[in-house]
């Protein structure tokens, strides 16, 4: 992985650190959401529901972009430049779930929606930059 080590804390669950994902839009513009993600290994994992406009980004675009903020200092923060290598919706509703903990404390995602299946999208890290 090719994340400074003076930066990696920013990746661990226990940082609780909001991801700022850019995507491109069709006409080449950026799109910035915050998202929750964790870590697959060496890859970045987030989760959206299927439709919403990052969704539609990352299957037609996939080269992404992070900026993963210190909560504590936010003029500490990791960027990243991947690209996404998996899209899938198996498991994406226990994996919300899983988030839910990690962000809020509570085991169980209070807006599941039949009418909005989850995707995990799973980004792998091609460049990084540690400010701060």
């Amino acid at each position: 992985m090719n994340i400074p080590s003076s930066h990696s804390d920013l990746l661990l669950d226990e940082t609780k650190a909001f991801a700022y994902l850019a995507t491109s839009m069709n006409d080449g513009t950026p799109q910035v959401t915050p998202v929750w993600f964790n870590m697959d290994g060496d890859l970045i994992v987030v989760n959206s529901a299927a439709g919403r406009v990052k969704d539609k980004n990352m299957r037609s675009r996939p080269s992404v972009a992070l900026v993963i903020a210190d909560p504590r200092n936010p003029y500490r923060y990791l960027q990243v430049r991947g690209m996404v290598v998996l899209v899938q919706s198996e498991g994406a509703e226990e994996h919300i779930d899983i988030l839910n903990q990690k962000y809020r404390g509570t085991p169980v995602y209070d807006r599941h929606n039949p009418d909005q299946p989850r995707v995990i999208y799973k980004i792998q890290i091609q460049k990084s930059q540690a400010m701060g």
